[in-house]
């Protein structure tokens, strides 16, 4: 039942568009809660996120798992490991390490997805750029913003990638002998 419960939620949750997840949150959520209960809209959107975010995340591990040789878990019980004891010293770092880049890959996603919540009303950095671009004092100046927006961007998702094929390599047992 936790399965089909687990599965359920990870296929409805991709296969539902970040934005219409940011309109539920923002608009039909008040409709299933009692009356009188106020949630903020940024707390909403953040439940929102996370729901999205780790659905997306769930998949990435599983795929790691998938990715692991059955010979693994063999191995694991071979040594006499509980199941959690294998999960924890065995399966789990490997198939983390497996799942390196996709994992920085749903980061980086996730980090250029928040440009949509200004869709729903709420500022981020775009939409900052795009509101000082329409105030009489930067009249002229709204390519800056948008290229001061982008480098931010930029700038994170390189440091993101970067990190990660540091990480990678760091990690990168293939290859060495010990």
């Amino acid at each position: 039942i936790i399965k089909m419960i687990c599965v359920g939620f990870i296929e409805f949750i991709r296969g539902v568009p970040l934005i219409t997840l940011l309109f539920v949150a923002s608009v039909l959520l008040n409709y299933f809660l009692p009356p009188g209960t106020n949630f903020d809209i940024v707390l909403r959107v953040i439940i929102m996120v996370t729901f999205f975010s780790a659905a997306y995340m769930a998949e990435v591990i599983r795929g790691g798992l998938a990715g692991l040789p059955l010979g693994q878990h063999e191995a694991s019980a071979s040594l006499g490991l509980t199941y959690w004891q294998s999960q924890r010293l065995v399966i789990m770092p490997q198939a983390l390490k497996i799942s390196i880049p996709s994992i920085v890959n749903t980061f980086i996603a996730l980090f250029k997805d928040t440009s949509l919540v200004s869709i729903i009303g709420l500022l981020d950095l775009l939409n900052m750029s795009q509101t000082a671009s329409r105030s009489l004092d930067w009249n002229g100046y709204d390519i800056e913003g948008y290229l001061f927006a982008g480098f931010i961007f930029w700038a994170c998702c390189y440091g993101m990638s970067s990190y990660s094929q540091k990480l990678e390599r760091k990690l990168d047992t293939e290859g060495r002998t010990e």
